[in-house]
């Protein structure tokens, strides 16, 4: 099936991992796909393998720390393509130079605090302010926002990105409120943990078991998870579907504490 027929997607952190597998699945279902990332040799290299014509497909660079190349990044989606369909917010800043000292408040360096805000929250705005405008001419289109499970609960660290993915989520709900009735919906996925290959290689076997073992589903997440929840947002079968935040963490976040212990207690 290809519920993604013609439209145009851009996809922003789309060089690996869930973006990488979102603009592939939605390649597949019939999208022409722009993927920006930071790193663009590596968004050039993904395009050109999910669409070696290169007739349906973009990679180019963007920085969502600067407007400019936001801007710039529109023009050359609308360059290549003409219009813009759905906007995927994917990116975020997950540097070791920042996530790896995003620690609680008070031992949290301020440059973490801004850095990550600058990136994923005004970032993701940005991308949204320059978007918006062409999607009103169309007369519609789809906003999904990449938030986290994290800004949903508290934990002893990631005290920036939780509260830069709560306030995504927000942005969320005030963009689908204000554009709702000119044909745009806006909504949010929240992946819990997701073992991409990023995933799998820098996190502690030890955080591996933590949340596995409070993870309802007999396993842990793949991309492939989270994209599907994606090319779902954007296509017209959640046509209405708008200011949602679509929580796709295994169920990590809906039951109580300790639910690991507590299933050995009742086994």
């Amino acid at each position: 099936m290809r519920q993604l027929e013609d439209k145009v997607v851009i996809i922003t952190g789309a060089a690996g991992g869930i973006g990488q597998a979102t603009a592939r699945l939605m390649a597949e279902r019939g999208a022409r796909v722009v993927l920006a990332d930071l790193d663009p040799a590596a968004a050039r290299d993904a395009a050109r393998h999910i669409d070696p014509s290169g007739r349906a497909t973009l990679g180019l660079a963007v920085d969502l720390a600067d407007e400019a190349a936001i801007e710039a990044m529109v023009r050359a989606a609308l360059d290549q393509f003409a219009r813009i369909d759905v906007l995927h917010n994917n990116a975020a800043d997950l540097s070791p130079a920042t996530a790896g000292r995003d620690r609680d408040i008070e031992t949290m360096p301020l440059e973490v605090w801004d850095r990550t805000f600058r990136v994923n929250v005004r970032g993701t705005m940005l991308c949204c302010k320059h978007v918006l405008p062409h999607m009103v001419r169309q007369g519609g289109g789809s906003i999904i926002n990449t938030a986290s499970n994290l800004g949903l609960q508290g934990t002893v660290g990631q005290s920036a990105y939780a509260a830069s993915k709560a306030a995504v989520m927000q942005l969320t709900r005030s963009i689908a409120a204000s554009h709702g009735r000119r044909g745009i919906r806006c909504n949010t996925v929240s992946p819990g943990l997701v073992l991409t290959p990023a995933a799998r290689a820098n996190l502690p076997a030890q955080l591996l078991e933590i949340v596995a073992g409070e993870t309802l589903t007999p396993y842990l997440g793949e991309a492939q998870d989270i994209a599907f929840a994606a090319a779902y947002l954007a296509s017209d079968e959640s046509r209405y579907v708008t200011g949602q935040n679509l929580v796709v963490d295994g169920g990590t976040s809906t039951h109580v504490p300790g639910f690991a212990r507590f299933s050995e207690l009742f086994s």
